[in-house]
Formats: C-alpha cells, structure tokens, sequence
C-alpha cells in the first residue's frame, strides 16, 4: 500500500491495526530517536528526508496533534497554522496541513508571520490550537514545529507526552479515545487575518505617538518582515529596517537577536532613538540604546517592572525570570522593593510559574517577555513596542535610561557542541565537570555563580559563570569550558 493511499484512507482509522499500518508506512525506512521528540521550544531539528524533520514526521505530527486537540476538546473548531521564511517551512506546512486534514480538522493557514500572531488569533477565533512551523534563532538549515492550546498557549507536557505517544505507535498508552473520522477537513488560505494581529499590538499604545522617534529594525529575513514595519509605522515613528525580506537562505545569518553588530552600526549611523533586533519568529527581540549599547531582556523586564508597578499592575511586585537573569538585574530589581522569581530556561517554565503565582510580568534574558496584560504570548515587535513607549513617555534618551537603570555583572556564556543527546542530557553523571563546578562555586562564594545546562534546542552544553568582575569570570569560565570539552565534546 503506498503512503498516498494510507493517507487518503486515514481519515477512516478505527483501530490499532490500522493505526499501526500508518506508522509502518511512514517510517519502515527510518527509526525515532529514543529521546524525546518535545524539547523546551517544541520539536526541533535538521530538515531532510534522512533527517529528523521530513515530511513523514511533520504528517504524523499533524494527524496526531488532531486527535489530540479533539480528543481534548467538547467542540470541533479549526486549527491556526503558521510559519516563518525557511526554505522548507513550505514543505512542512503543506505535511501538516494534510495530517490535520486528515484527522478531520479544518485548517486555517496564515503563511509567512510572526509566532504570536498565531498564538493571538489561536486565543480570539476560539480555535482547537495553533501550530507555528519556526526554529526560532537557529540557522536556516534547521526548522521547527511549535504548538499552541486554544488559549494560544504553549502545549503542557500531558497533551505533547500525547501527541508524541501517538507518533510512536503507542496511543492506548494515553488512555484515550481515538476519535473516528468521517470526513477529511479542509485547509483555507487565511492572511487577511495578520492584520488583526496588526491591529492587537498597536491598541494598547494607541493613545501614544512616536512621532520624532527614528527606530532601526533588524527583521532578520524572518516572519517580521511584513508585520513590524507596518506596525512601527501606524504608530507614527521613521522606520528604517534591515534584512528586510523573506529570506530563507539567509534568515538569521548574521543578523537578528543574536547577531546585533549590523543593527548597532545603523542605530549609529543613522542617529536614531532605538534599535530592535527580533529572531526569526519575531517571538523575542534584543535592542540597543542610542549609542549602540545592548538592552537585553533583563533591561526590558526592569523598565517594564516599574512602568507596571507605577500603574498598580505589577501582583506583588513580582517578576519571573529564569536562572539566566543577571544578578545585577535581580540586586537592582530587589533593592527598589521587588522580588525575583527564577524558574528553569524556557518561557513554557516561566509562563507556568507567573501562571502559579498569578505574576503580571516575566520572560527571558534573551528577549522572549511575557506580560499578558498585553498580549497573550511572548512577541518580540509588541515588547519592542512597548519599550519604544516608555521611551517616548520618559522624555529621557534611551541612552540615559540604560545608564541611570543597573550595572550588570560580567557573565560569560559559551556553547560546547556535544552531539551525542544522551551524554547531554546526562551530563551531572560526568563527575570531572561536577567537581570542576563545585570548585569554582566555592571559590567565587557570593561573588559568582556557575550554570551548567544541556540546551533544549540545539546539540550545545551551554556553561555560564557570572562574577563581580571580568577577570574572576573569565578565570573560571576558562577552566569549566576545557572541562567540558575534555570530557563531554564532539
């Protein structure tokens, strides 16, 4: 039976024969990986049909996150479907528009956006869930399939552990029903609906011009490309942008959140007031003041912890952030009366905990900012937006709002490929690198601290060491990088 015929036939699937028939076919050339297919950002990897994401993978997806919304749903409704400028998002779209079709689920695609404008209209339209085809910051060669709840919230671990059951063969594993198909749904193409998005993320500053304001935009050949010019622009504010089309060769090559050197050049040479810098998906942004210098997320968390608690919006005067924030930004934080919680690497971690303790505002040092008084997801143009208002509002220069806000301390980050995932995520058995560790913690005492973690999306142990100064950071973050490529390296 050819794989077209199975998938002609699956919207009928009834029971575990032919729901083992349908994994047969589309992977009796290939094996999953043991590890876990979900990592902190969905699922994410190479794409190619020797690889992990191909066109098999990405209809399985699709066909099982359809079961999955249904079977945790009381409603039958659409699914939100979007993605970002790679070359092959293409192909992945098209795999899971027909995966979810054939679990009879109508599929509205959006094309090239942003991954919050999925998460938005996932959350407005009342649909079963999102799915936003994107790999974030990673190079272009990689790709990467992220899920959304009705809420346009990211899938918890109960509903991915679900979806992934289904994947491997194992859906009576769930104790659910598989829900019987009678019909094939059908797939519309939807773009008009962006410009609500557009529309969402400017209403909360509509009452402030930015007229006078000269913003430089890096959209990193990405899903941005499109949405925050215009959005900028509405606002009143001179655009200049950089990398400014859809581009899938070259999406995040040099340039975006990671790569700030083009965008604190022109921010520069231009004279403007600010700079923005989003990654791929546009879900999180890094800035740079008017001299060039960077404001990360622990400076956008900071300004916008005391705008909101200015406003009596801040619930305890608490933010969230992860064990990344800079303790310069949490001494600072907690010295104007405000309270710092740290959670695990990843806004899921962060989006639970603010959850949990009902908090207003949290988000990452890399830029990804939750604050759902705004929006219900992390969005890069909306938090660049923001702070451009609070700018705007202060009468003071970007310039001397970062000079007049906190001294980060000196914090080394560096990334040791590691290719096999089992010695990644099984790294603390490597008892080298754990005393390697518990010397400089000791050494450093309150001066300093040391994180240690494998990266949810990419093959790199990711080792940071923080000190009052650069030359005790730098000492030890020598010493743990050679410990870790001694022992754990590719």
């Amino acid at each position: 039976m050819s794989e077209s015929h199975v998938l002609l036939q699956s919207s009928k699937i009834k029971d575990s024969e032919s729901i083992q028939l349908v994994n047969q076919v589309n992977y009796q050339k290939r094996s999953l990986p043991t590890t876990p297919l979900f990592g902190t950002d969905g699922i994410r990897g190479y794409v190619g049909e020797d690889e992990l994401l191909n066109s098999s993978l990405a209809w399985q997806i699709g066909f099982w996150a359809g079961q999955t919304f249904r079977a945790n749903s009381d409603r039958l409704a659409p699914v939100i479907l979007g993605q970002d400028s790679r070359n092959s998002s293409n192909m992945l779209s098209e795999a899971l528009s027909k995966g979810l079709t054939a679990a009879g689920i109508e599929v509205w695609n959006l094309g090239l956006c942003p991954t919050p404008a999925v998460a938005y209209l996932t959350n407005v339209h009342q649909t079963m869930g999102g799915i936003m085809i994107s790999a974030s910051h990673n190079p272009p060669e990689d790709n990467g399939i992220k899920l959304f709840n009705s809420n346009g919230n990211k899938l918890s671990s109960l509903i991915q552990e679900q979806i992934e059951a289904g994947i491997r063969g194992r859906w009576s594993d769930t104790n659910m029903m598989l829900c019987n198909t009678e019909s094939l749904g059908k797939q519309h193409y939807r773009p008009e609906l962006i410009a609500q998005y557009i529309e969402s993320v400017c209403k909360p500053f509509e009452a402030i011009d930015l007229a006078g304001m000269k913003i430089v935009l890096d959209l990193a050949w990405g899903a941005a490309v499109d949405t925050a010019p215009a959005i900028f622009k509405t606002m009143g504010a001179e655009v200049i942008t950089l990398h400014e089309y859809a581009d899938g060769d070259r999406i995040n090559v040099n340039c975006g959140s990671t790569h700030l050197a083009s965008l604190q050049r022109a921010v520069k040479q231009h004279q403007a007031d600010l700079g923005f810098a989003f990654d791929g998906d546009a879900d999180r942004v890094m800035a740079v003041d008017s001299q060039g210098r960077v404001v990360d997320g622990d400076y956008i968390l900071y300004f916008c912890g005391l705008a909101l608690r200015q406003q009596q919006m801040l619930p305890n005067n608490t933010i969230v952030s992860t064990v990344m924030a800079n303790l310069g930004f949490e001494n600072a934080w907690v010295k104007s009366g405000g309270k710092l919680v740290r959670t695990a690497v990843g806004d899921r971690h962060v989006h639970s905990k603010m959850v949990e303790l009902g908090a207003n505002l949290g988000g990452e040092q890399s830029g990804h900012i939750l604050c759902p008084h705004y929006g219900v997801s992390g969005d890069g143009v909306l938090t660049a937006l923001h702070l451009s208002t609070l700018v705007k509002q202060s009468g003071k220069s970007s310039e001397q709002m970062l000079s007049d806000s906190f001294e980060k301390y000196p914090q080394l980050l560096v990334n040791v490929r590691v290719e096999d995932a089992r010695c990644r995520q099984s790294w603390e058995e490597c008892e080298p690198l754990v005393h390697a560790i518990a010397k400089a913690e000791t050494a450093m005492g309150t001066q300093g601290r040391v994180l240690v973690r494998p990266s949810g999306t990419e093959p790199l142990i990711r080792v940071m060491v923080e000190a009052e100064n650069m030359q005790l950071a730098q000492q030890w973050s020598d010493m743990l990088v050679t410990c870790t490529k001694k022992h754990l390296g590719s």
